[in-house]
């Protein structure tokens, strides 16, 4: 008996593992894919057209269109229950940081090169955490503020080496970062703390239209006169339409695999995906990566790679203590109800 139940909880174990992996692997080539393919359609030596508010409000009314359809129309996915006033006082503003974020990060990929934007992405640790202290969802420890100047450090080596270095774009590329750091953070304050969970297609059901009117504004004063002008361009459905599937794709990856396995093993996932990026850019796309540009982002990278283990660590002592033996289990409610620190705990992943 014994030997049966062991070898079936392995056999589970396994399973388990084998699918953590493969979502692992589909986030990685969708995430790679949407990063090549907004580079190709925006880039002015490629497919020519740098636009990237109007690349943006493609996906995000795809987004919206097949949310609403999977939801309102084939009932698919029933929707969250929520009142107008926490849909304006949470899911505004988080949709007003997604749009923000995915326009300047778009617009960079017109003035950097693939490499050097993942490189600058190495510094969403160091914004998360910044603006974790900030809104006092993290603690300040001068051990973790050590870590986050290690991984600044490493960027700045490695903007320092950039061959094809452009302030406008660093500046775009900067400001996606706070933006969607932002953003990780209000969803934390604004959803998780309120017992409210989004999953993929509620996730673009509600955010993905906010994402489409705080665009629209922009749209009207910087790229729609442009375009307007631009008799010469036909919309091609197939690129934009392949694209934008894929965005949508990448969106209910990224919330399958923090759904399925953790936000821990998606910052990982993200390590693998920016070296194959690197390399794919250096190797196909011709990209210039000098040796500083590899020193800078390896020192980065390390920095990155200690504050993941530290953050394991961390989440493995907090379930650790949130699990009181059987016979003890109401000591132990009591317990996590009197200690301050650990009530939050529950709300923290």
């Amino acid at each position: 008996m014994g030997k049966g139940s062991s070898s079936e909880m392995s056999e589970g174990v396994v399973k388990k593992i084998l699918i953590s992996y493969a979502y692992v692997g589909i986030w990685i080539f969708l995430s790679f894919t949407v990063i090549v393919y907004n580079k190709y359609i925006l880039d002015k030596k490629m497919f020519n057209w740098p636009f990237p508010i109007s690349l943006t409000m493609i996906h995000m009314g795809f987004c919206s269109s097949l949310a609403f359809i999977l939801v309102r129309v084939l009932k698919l996915v029933e929707p969250v229950s929520m009142s107008r006033e926490l849909y304006i006082s949470s899911v505004v503003p988080i949709g007003a940081l997604y749009s923000l974020s995915l326009w300047f990060s778009n617009s960079a990929y017109i003035y950097l090169s693939v490499s050097f934007i993942q490189m600058l992405k190495a510094l969403m640790p160091v914004a998360v955490y910044s603006i974790g202290v900030l809104f006092k969802k993290e603690t300040f420890k001068s051990e973790t503020m050590a870590n986050m100047l290690s991984i600044s450090f490493g960027v700045a080596i490695a903007a320092y080496g950039e061959a094809k270095f452009d302030t406008w774009g660093v500046i775009l590329q900067l400001a996606a970062v706070a933006f969607e750091a932002t953003r990780l953070v209000m969803v934390q304050i604004l959803l998780t703390s309120k017992g409210i969970t989004l999953n993929p297609i509620t996730s673009l059901y509600y955010v993905a239209p906010c994402c489409l009117m705080f665009l629209f504004v922009p749209w009207v004063v910087v790229e729609f006169p442009v375009l307007r002008d631009t008799s010469s361009f036909h919309f091609d459905w197939a690129i934009f339409g392949t694209n934008s599937f894929c965005a949508f794709a990448l969106n209910l990856a990224v919330f399958l695999l923090v759904g399925k396995t953790s936000a821990l093993t998606m910052n990982v996932a993200g390590v693998v995906k920016d070296w194959l990026l690197i390399g794919f850019s250096w190797s196909v796309i011709r990209d210039t990566v000098t040796p500083i540009n590899l020193v800078g982002y390896g020192l980065a990278f390390l920095g990155v790679c200690y504050y993941n283990a530290v953050k394991l660590k961390a989440l493995k002592a907090k379930e650790g203590q949130k699990k009181p033996p059987p016979e003890d289990e109401e000591a132990g409610e009591l317990l996590d109800e009197r200690d301050g620190e650990r009530v939050p705990g529950k709300t923290d992943s």
